[in-house]
């Protein structure tokens, strides 16, 4: 399998602002991650926290945040496991829209996929081992149980789906993360493909958590898994076969996500499972998949035979950051996973 680095360059150390020092001194995650004056980032790619954004005041309880994507409105739709609310609906500025949802106590995969005029929701649920379609305002379309019929599970438990990958042509595909590690395709109208991965395909255990389906234009369409403990980015063809990797060392890339000429990847942590008390960081990284910037986290720095240095969180902003997503205006929603359920982070580019 080809191995996929970064060119010989070494990236300019450079460290985070004064203000972010200050930040530094305080103590204790929901204070530091509704201070305005900490600068994350690094070179062009520097961010500022949103102080307060998303908080309810309670009325909407969270516990854990998963899945965070934003509609055709500007709004941001958040997937958290509370079955008081599994799905809350943001507007920019942090406001509530609109909260459904209290089927889905394993929610924990969210895409929104454009259907015709229509925008809808995947959602994969851990505990009741599924994927449900639905509208954006939670009527449900339609559900994939296990793929019993291909022989890869001996019963219901084993599959734990974690994300969907969606092609252009609406097919899409379903990564068993938390179950046994394979990757199963549906066709545009639902039905099954074919299956591949799982250990006898290659796929590490505790790997393809979330990604998507890279379909720039000029090039062949390739799945792009962030295998979260392995601590790499897994390039496949769309059907398995393995094209490359890259290495993000030290981090934990739970989710990938397109923006522009730049992708955006969210680390639950250092090292993890390792140290499961490090609080993670965001990683920004350009067309060829190179780290330029980590968010909350050290300068990357490259050797000069390319080789990406480990990397490590900086500060106390984030705690487990699981997904986000980037709006029109270049700002970023972070959805952590236990963070003393706390709301989305939002970060404005400076």
């Amino acid at each position: 399998m080809r191995h996929l680095s970064s060119p010989p360059q070494l990236h300019r150390r450079c460290f985070l602002q004064q203000s972010l020092a200050a930040g530094l001194a305080c103590v204790g995650f929901p204070a530091i991650a509704q201070s305005s004056a900490s600068i994350l980032g690094q070179d062009e790619h520097r961010y500022r926290v949103v102080p307060g954004w998303g908080d309810l005041g309670g009325t909407t309880p969270l516990k854990n945040c998963h899945g965070i994507v934003c509609d055709h409105e500007g709004h941001i739709v958040l997937l958290t496991d509370h079955t008081a609310n599994n799905v809350v609906i943001y507007d920019k500025a942090g406001k509530l829209v609109h909260k459904w949802g209290t089927e889905l106590p394993g929610a924990h995969g969210l895409s929104l996929v454009q259907e015709g005029t229509r925008e809808v929701l995947f959602i994969t649920d851990l505990q009741k081992h599924l994927v449900v379609k639905t509208t954006l305002d939670g009527q449900k379309l339609a559900e994939w149980r296990w793929p019993e019929h291909t022989g890869k599970y001996t019963k219901e438990a084993e599959y734990r789906p974690s994300w969907t990958l969606h092609l252009p042509d609406g097919g899409f595909f379903v990564l068993d993360g938390y179950g046994r590690d394979y990757i199963a395709h549906y066709g545009a109208d639902g039905t099954f493909l074919q299956i591949f991965g799982g250990a006898e395909g290659g796929i590490q255990h505790w790997g393809p958590h979330g990604g998507m389906v890279d379909s720039r234009e000029g090039q062949t369409p390739t799945l792009l898994v962030a295998m979260s403990d392995q601590q790499h980015l897994l390039r496949l063809s769309l059907n398995g076969e393995a094209l490359g990797r890259i290495d993000l060392p030290g981090g934990n890339p739970r989710q990938i996500r397109p923006q522009k000429d730049h992708y955006f990847v969210a680390h639950l942590g250092d090292n993890w499972p390792q140290d499961k008390n490090s609080r993670g960081f965001v990683s920004v990284l350009d067309s060829e998949l190179r780290v330029l910037a980590n968010l909350g986290g050290t300068p990357p720095v490259y050797t000069s035979a390319g080789k990406l240095e480990p990397m490590a969180h900086l500060g106390e902003v984030f705690m487990h950051p699981h997904d986000l997503v980037v709006d029109k205006e270049d700002s970023i929603y972070v959805a952590q996973f236990a963070s003393q359920q706390t709301p989305p982070i939002k970060l404005e580019r400076i």
